[in-house]
């Protein structure tokens, strides 16, 4: 059978509002289109307050604030980070640019977060920090993390990415660690197609953190007036976002409760058209704890086998529709093998690398495109 030309994307990206506008704001009004400027601000302000975080600085990307809080959490080289091996790379990346040493554990079968009952048997000596990752938008057990943290004296740092407006027992993702890290990549609900920021939930490291992302320069104290002049005081890099990104990032920003709710609808329905092919034990859906909210990130499907899943995928995309899987583990990746090391079994994460499909989520996405991908992962299972 010849393969159709994709009508159903996995991602497409789109414009919501005042993007475009505000864009010519910068650029025309504002003449500020390097980073820092007024849109910047908009952002880490609208940041602060709808995550209830103490200080947000935007960052060109997820990875951004990830090698920020590797810095700000004094990486040194041998110290260990314990993560799960289920991740994209600059989980471990940014902090084996400082010489760190991933330590990778494996995940829950339910949410496929970091499994919480493994991370103290991987804490040595030379643990300096914790990392979860929350999966799909779904929290890790952080009351649990936070309190090993504290009995080990250990800094946590959140990757969510995938989790921006999403909560645990009410408090939103990435402000409860030391940390956290949020992506706005074109693939994520809230978009400026590249961009992140760096959630900052203490106090001492505000001013490292605007020193770090000004390339380890003193600039944001010369432009609030605090030195006559700025000069080279810590290391750093340059992390900060154009404001032509932050402009169409803030246009996002006033309409993420009507893309999250889309997003939420979106999953829903999947969830609904699926679910007699889970009560048939055909595939397994995603799963949410009572005591996690979530944004509606993704959407994926748990197959028998890695053998099924590539003929489901390839069975999708000959109806038009592109499903992909996610991570390879990155324990098993030729760089995770040379600068990491694994603390016990990763059953979990194995079978999950080998039978997790995305369906495809994204705000243009109709009701009616939903029902094509379930009906015809529906006729796919017909054939079994």
């Amino acid at each position: 059978m010849a393969i159709n030309k994709i009508q159903i994307p996995f991602n497409k990206p789109f414009i919501i509002g005042n993007e475009l506008s505000y864009i010519t704001q910068a650029v025309m009004e504002n003449s500020h289109i390097a980073g820092d400027g007024p849109f910047t601000k908009k952002c880490e302000a609208w940041l602060e307050k709808r995550l209830g975080c103490r200080k947000v600085l935007l960052t060109n990307s997820c990875t951004a604030a990830l090698e920020m809080s590797a810095m700000l959490s004094d990486i040194q080289p041998g110290d260990e980070i314990i993560m799960p091996s289920y991740t994209f790379v600059s989980t471990a990346n940014s902090f084996v640019l400082r010489g760190g040493v991933p330590v990778f554990v494996d995940i829950r079968r339910d949410t496929f977060n970091i499994n919480e009952k493994m991370i103290e048997k991987a804490i040595t000596p030379r643990t300096k920090a914790i990392l979860p990752v929350h999966y799909a938008g779904v929290s890790c057990e952080m009351d649990i993390i936070m309190d090993i943290a504290k009995r080990h004296k250990l800094l946590v740092i959140e990757d969510t990415a995938q989790g921006i407006m999403s909560a645990y027992r009410g408090c939103k993702l990435g402000t409860i660690g030391h940390f956290g890290a949020c992506s706005f990549h074109e693939t994520k609900n809230i978009i400026s197609g590249e961009g992140g920021a760096l959630l900052i939930n203490d106090k001492k490291y505000f001013e490292r953190a605007e020193i770090i992302r000004e390339k380890g320069t003193n600039r944001s104290k010369f432009f609030r007036g605090k030195v006559d002049k700025y000069t080279w005081v810590d290391i750093g890099s340059s992390y900060l976002p154009s404001d032509i990104i932050a402009a169409f990032l803030y246009a996002q920003m006033e309409k993420a409760d009507r893309i999250i709710a889309k997003r939420k609808l979106i999953y829903d329905l999947y969830m609904k058209k699926l679910q007699p092919l889970a009560e048939k034990n055909y595939l397994k859906l995603p799963y949410i704890p009572d005591d996690c909210s979530t944004n509606g990130h993704m959407f994926y499907i748990i197959t028998r086998s890695l053998k099924e899943r590539k003929k489901l995928s390839l069975f999708l995309r000959e109806k038009g529709i592109s499903a992909v899987f996610h991570y390879v583990p990155l324990h098993s990746s030729p760089k995770g093998k040379l600068y990491g090391r694994t603390c016990g079994k990763l059953d979990v994460t194995n079978m999950v690398s080998s039978c997790l499909l995305r369906l495809p989520v994204y705000y243009g996405m109709t009701e009616k495109d939903v029902r094509i991908v379930t009906d015809c992962i529906t006729d796919f299972y017909k054939f079994d």
